[in-house]
């Protein structure tokens, strides 16, 4: 395989990089303009475009609305109906993200001035959330978890959980997952108009306060323009890795962590660092002999040799610095000592520290959540966490003393930008001398 070797000394390393990273995440014009007249329809003719949409794209004939439901018996069937070892393994996935998830919980404070007026922030979890898991080939009971475990922790009242099955297959342990992670309401449906249904509602499926989890460029297009609407997590782009390593790893480890993210698409991205050459060497050598036999090697064949590199540093400081420039998704730190180098890190998504914390243990069971921004996007935002299910407002109770002290300043700024009204509210509050 033809695999890109790039080489940090030199002089177009850093155009290298930067078309090594390039990536548009914008969908074309006329997704867009499917997605918007989805979205629209959705909106005017609710259940009945609804159910137009899911013939058409999922081939699912159904009568009513109502039909697109799976009951909670359902669901309690598909748990019991899995291989025990199936079930004992999303168990146990699901404990380790709801302890993790449990640390993340905010809490409401306030504080008293010396005058009583009293300040603070209250902490209250979303209503409703809606939560979009992939169907068909692409099942994923891991998003699940990942998605409907923290809006558990976080105290949200109601999931909605939506799901296509095209042709009528249903993942049973997709259904499993949810009864595991307590979803209230599952409805089988997808694309752009399950996130339409999601944000509007219709007069089955309600609308909710936020819509979380991953979908195809028609689901992400979709997210974006309800955006303000509803909330979203994120936009998310193609799954990345990137490994850093002093050359001591066995290689083959290395080679199939690569792997473990080039299997998602065509688009994913693996990228390893190293300022040992001959070792990207043996890395390249076990890339080669360990992708005959893999299931989805053309996949991973075509994310490697499109989007995938070997890049040799001058040493692990540098491999620092060019770590926190590419901000991945995951970053694998197989070193010595990772706990020094993790310090160092600013931009990534999630941090895998050692030869023996494989990126593929945070997809599955780790505790951590696995949705985590892309595209460098973790340059400013965050892993998904009980937080996102939270809102803060802030608690304002002035005493007498603190209003007419306060009223002054207010009334001060207030006439200095024109506005009137505000300082004589403020002023009212004020007692006369």
């Amino acid at each position: 395989m033809e695999l890109r070797r790039l080489n940090s000394l030199n002089a177009q390393f850093s155009a290298q990089l930067e078309e090594l990273l390039a990536w548009e995440s914008q969908a074309d014009e006329q997704i867009g303009q499917t997605v918007r007249g989805i979205l629209q329809a959705i909106r005017v003719r609710g259940d009945e475009a609804l159910l137009e949409y899911t013939r058409r794209f999922d081939r699912l004939e159904v009568a009513t609305a109502d039909q697109l439901e799976i009951s909670q018996e359902h669901l309690q069937r598909a748990l019991d109906g899995i291989p025990g070892e199936q079930r004992e393994a999303l168990e146990r996935a699901a404990e380790r993200v709801r302890v993790y998830a449990e640390h993340q919980t905010l809490e409401s404070w306030s504080y008293t001035e010396a005058d009583g007026t009293i300040l603070g922030q209250q902490v209250t979890p979303l209503d409703r959330v809606g939560l979009y898991v992939p169907g068909g080939k692409a099942a994923y009971p891991s998003s699940v978890l990942m998605n409907a475990i923290p809006a558990r922790v976080a105290g949200v009242d109601e999931l909605i959980m939506v799901v296509p099955t095209p042709d009528a297959v249903v993942n049973e342990l997709v259904l499993a997952a949810a009864a595991i992670a307590g979803v209230d309401r599952v409805f089988t449906i997808g694309g752009a108009q399950a996130v339409a249904a999601l944000a509007y509602g219709t007069q089955t499926v309600p609308a909710v306060d936020k819509i979380v989890g991953p979908g195809n460029i028609y689901v992400a297009t979709a997210k974006g323009m309800v955006f303000g609407t509803v909330g979203i997590d994120m936009i998310a782009g193609p799954s990345e890795i990137l490994v850093i390593c002093d050359g001591d790893t066995d290689p083959d480890w290395i080679a199939m962590d690569l792997f473990s993210q080039a299997e998602h698409d065509e688009d994913a991205q693996a990228i390893l660092l190293s300022p040992d050459a001959a070792f990207l060497d043996r890395v390249a050598a076990s890339i080669d002999r360990q992708l005959v036999g893999m299931e989805r090697a053309d996949i991973i064949s075509a994310s490697l040799t499109g989007r995938g590199a070997l890049i040799q540093v001058r040493d692990l400081d540098e491999a620092v610095e060019v770590a926190n420039y590419i901000a991945p998704e995951h970053l694998e730190l197989s070193v010595a000592d990772p706990q020094p180098m993790a310090a160092r890190i600013r931009h990534a998504g999630a941090i895998f520290m050692g030869r023996y914390t494989a990126e593929a243990l945070g997809d599955y069971c780790a505790g951590p959540n696995h949705v985590l921004p892309t595209s460098r996007t973790a340059r400013f935002s965050s892993p998904l966490g009980v937080y996102d299910f939270q809102k803060r407002s802030s608690l304002i109770c002035c005493s007498p003393e603190g209003a007419a002290s306060l009223g002054q300043t207010a009334s001060k700024l207030a006439r200095g930008e024109g506005l009137t009204a505000h300082a004589r509210s403020a002023e009212f509050r004020i007692p006369p001398k």
